[in-house]
């Protein structure tokens, strides 16, 4: 078994655009030989890096860990490469396990078939060594060990999958707007911006409150980790409980929130939303939340800082005048938030004319399928030249041809709180004076331990591809794939409710 303080290769899957700044985040937290590439990023550590990894980084989506690696020339051969591998050393036969495959090879062209194959290798070998009616089960999911292939050619990697749901489901959303922004592409934005709690952070169109809530997090360094319901690393089996619990229940480098973090929307039904999330986070207190469209905005928080939001685009969400609604978003920024840079995500070019700005940065990110564009704007006094004249600098937005060809927007061609006591283990845990309800780690009997995933493929999570594929194990195995009886909620219960909204009132 390996030693906690063994170190290997992992890679942590993040959104195009994302990379350097998962790279940033990983190099804090003390990972070695940081590498970032396409919608990823590759570096070493040992058991506590891939815990830390999991509880800490913002933007990352999944942390595997590679396993093995080997060469395929066809579907034969990737079945005896498989079933050479000592799978004993990754489960048992009281486990689960579950396939996610992604392929650009025109050796294998069918993801599903490569995963049967991969399924069938796995079987056989534990058939072979215990007997024929011994193996693992298989689900489709919550599996024990999920297990990840990537197939580039006829190289191929296997590697588990440590984070279990994607990390952008931190566990704190109770409700949503529609459309909402993506939580590890909302962390993304703000940590692209430069804002770490200096200066005031304001979201006028804040819809169900993302972009505050991580802005909160940042600014009082919480984890992000801290609020989801378990990991898929807590089945295997060399999982360290008394390590976990020790980094989990680390609290010393969160920080007091001393900046304005503000937050607006012209809908009471989003606004109500954005409070019920404000508050299953633990963050409500560190938010300044109010019913008032962007038109009302006449003063704004000072000291200066940031403006990021993400205004309807006219596709699943849009405005009576949407040409009205960037001209006043323009209006706005120019004559209210002066001092402050604006990072606005949005979809169509002739929209962001409208704003009648000139941006100083602009990166293509992906929204869900949408494939936007993140525009800075710095807010000034008077003219562009008087303001050069002045000693104020500009970064200029690059041209295509200047950008990092990674960075480039790509076409879609495949169509396809705390602190806690320290008893966690043992009862009711307390953020501040609020009660945590009992939280048993590695505990898969109780109810609700996880919230059904969607069964629609996810469209931009992998950063291998553009679809996951949640249907490839759909018929494999002799049962039918399950999920545990629910019987309550899906999110533990947080008793600190009512101190918050006792709170709230009081500042009200």
């Amino acid at each position: 078994m390996m030693r906690s303080n063994d170190t290997f290769e992992m890679v942590a899957k993040t959104f195009q655009g994302l990379e350097g700044v998962l790279a940033d985040e990983l190099r804090a937290l003390g990972a070695e030989k940081v590498e970032p590439g396409k919608r990823m990023v590759s570096f070493r550590g040992d058991l506590e890096m891939l815990y830390k990894a999991n509880l800490c980084c913002r933007t990352a989506l999944r942390i595997l860990k590679p396993f093995y690696k080997f060469t395929a020339k066809d579907p034969d051969d990737l079945y005896e490469k498989t079933k050479d591998f000592d799978w004993s050393s990754i489960m048992t036969l009281d486990k689960t396990f579950s396939i996610d495959t992604t392929a650009y090879s025109a050796e294998f062209t069918h993801s599903r078939y490569v995963t049967y194959r991969i399924k069938d290798a796995i079987v056989d070998w534990f058939k072979d060594r215990y007997g024929a009616d011994k193996r693992p089960g298989v689900r489709l999911q919550d599996a024990d060990v999920m297990i990840n292939v990537h197939i580039s050619g006829t190289e191929v990697t296997l590697s588990l999958d440590s984070s279990g749901e994607s990390l952008h489901k931190r566990g704190y959303r109770v409700a949503q707007t529609e459309a909402p922004i993506n939580e590890v592409l909302a962390a993304g934005i703000i940590l692209l911006s430069g804002w770490r709690g200096e200066g005031s952070f304001v979201d006028p169109m804040c819809g169900s409150g993302t972009f505050l809530i991580e802005a909160a997090l940042i600014a009082a360094n919480i984890n992000p980790g801290i609020y989801r319901k378990g990991f898929a690393f807590e089945h295997w089996k060399d999982f360290d409980s008394e390590l976990f619990d020790r980094l989990y229940n680390d609290e010393s480098g969160e920080r007091p929130v001393e900046c304005k973090i503000v937050g607006s929307d012209i809908s009471p039904k989003a606004v109500a939303i954005a409070e019920s999330n404000l508050k299953s986070a633990g963050v409500a207190k560190y938010v300044d939340l109010s019913v008032k469209p962007l038109s009302k905005w006449t003063e704004a928080p000072q000291p200066a800082g940031v403006v990021v939001t993400n205004p309807p685009y006219g596709e699943r969400i849009s405005a009576p005048d949407m040409d009205a609604l960037y001209e006043t978003i323009g209006s706005k920024l120019k004559h209210v938030f002066t001092g402050y840079n604006a990072w606005i995500i949005g979809y169509r070019d002739e929209y962001f004319r409208k704003i009648g700005l000139s941006a100083s940065e602009k990166i293509p990110l992906y929204n869900g399928s949408l494939e936007c564009e993140l525009r800075e704007y710095v807010i000034f006094d008077g003219d562009k030249k008087s303001f050069m004249a002045a000693g104020g600098k500009l970064k200029e937005a690059k041209t295509e041809e200047e950008k990092p060809r990674e960075n480039r927007r790509e076409r879609d061609d495949r169509k396809d709180r705390r602190p806690f006591d320290r008893d966690r283990r043992g009862g009711e845990r307390k953020f501040g004076d609020r009660k945590f309800g009992d939280r048993k780690f590695g505990d898969t009997s109780r109810p609700g331990r996880f919230e059904p995933k969607d069964e629609r493929p996810a469209e931009s999570e992998n950063p291998f591809a553009v679809r996951r594929n949640p249907y490839a194990l759909r018929g494999i195995g002799s049962k039918k794939p399950s999920l545990p009886p629910q019987s309550g909620p899906l999110m533990r219960s947080r008793g600190w409710k009512k101190r918050d909204t006792d709170n709230n009132s009081e500042n009200q």
